[in-house]
């Protein structure tokens, strides 16, 4: 695609996933740097204008999303989008399923030879005693968190078994499976793939809490962005090549995004976000800078990533 043509595009943000206010506030962005590309937008919210853009698509080049967490990044929009013929950014329904479900992306990277923590998936209906056991094998501290949400939702560090039932409902109010894995205190490092290229790796470096989590994340200035990351040139190679792996394996497009642990020298994967945030403080923004892209160029490259057959 030419990007000199001026797109209609349907802008998308909101749902109703517990992630709605981050959607809402990286639109923002969005919106500007679309209008200083000089293409015209409309913005749409999913949690209730579907049948809207489903009257309208033909109007559009295409959909531009900013959507998080189940309904958004799960596969769901995505299948809508493919129904009604309007292109979009990012993974297909496939790839988006895989990525959002935990446990899932969990077996697939395991299979495709990518160290990941140990740990298990467990339903509602599972006996606290069979998940007590597990966790006691596991040893404390553990991780617990829902198995098919986004942006740390619902996640605990459990560090005493008595503390085990309160994050085990916590994590089972907002879903149904949730997995258990082990606690892994190293350098937590991100890194993100554009057009199917690694981009500078990212360490992140929490300054309130013990690990990136929800406030951590969307706080700007509570945690410290590092981008080169400051590593060997082992370590830096081996990231780029676990995250461009993760990303094929879970048969994802365009762009994504793979938290990684270091502990010593070994690189663990953990999860793999298929529509990386767009705020101020996001990551993959900022490892797209560094590699030469500013936040219109990335913007526009995400577009002609849309339209391309």
């Amino acid at each position: 695609m030419s990007s000199t043509r001026i797109l209609k595009i349907a802008l998308l943000a909101g749902g109703k996933s517990s992630e709605r206010e981050i959607s809402l506030k990286g639109v923002e962005s969005v919106k500007k740097a679309l209008e200083k590309l000089g293409h015209k937008y409309e913005f749409f919210d999913p949690a209730t204008d579907l049948p809207i853009i489903a009257q309208r698509a033909k109007e559009f080049d295409c959909a531009f999303l900013v959507m998080h967490g189940p309904g958004g990044e799960d596969g769901t929009l995505q299948g809508f989008l493919d129904s009604i013929g309007l292109p979009y950014q990012g993974s297909g329904v496939l790839g988006s399923a895989l990525a959002m479900h935990k446990g899932l992306s969990k077996k697939l990277y395991e299979s495709a030879g990518l160290p990941v923590p140990k740990g298990k998936i467990f339903f509602k209906n599972s006996l606290f005693s069979d998940i007590a056991d597990f966790a006691k094998g596991l040893g404390y501290p553990l991780v617990v968190k829902p198995a098919t949400q986004g942006s740390s939702v619902g996640l605990s560090i459990v560090k005493k078994e008595e503390d085990l039932k309160e994050a085990l409902e916590r994590a089972f109010s907002i879903d149904n499976e949730i997995l258990l894995e082990e606690y892994l205190k190293g350098r937590e490092i991100t890194v993100g793939i554009l057009d199917d290229k690694p981009l500078p790796v990212v360490e992140i470096v929490p300054k309130a809490s013990e690990t990136f989590d929800y406030k951590t994340k969307y706080t700007p200035g509570l945690a410290e962005e590092i981008c080169p990351a400051v590593l060997p040139e082992s370590l830096t190679k081996k990231a780029q090549e676990y995250g461009l792996k993760a990303h094929n394996t879970l048969r994802l497009r365009h762009y994504s995004r793979t938290d990684m642990i270091i502990v010593g020298e070994k690189i663990y994967v953990l999860e793999t976000n298929t529509i990386p945030g767009m705020t101020e403080t996001s990551l993959l923004p900022l490892a797209a800078k560094v590699a030469g892209y500013t936040f219109e160029t990335l913007i526009q490259k995400l577009l002609d990533l849309a339209l391309k057959k």
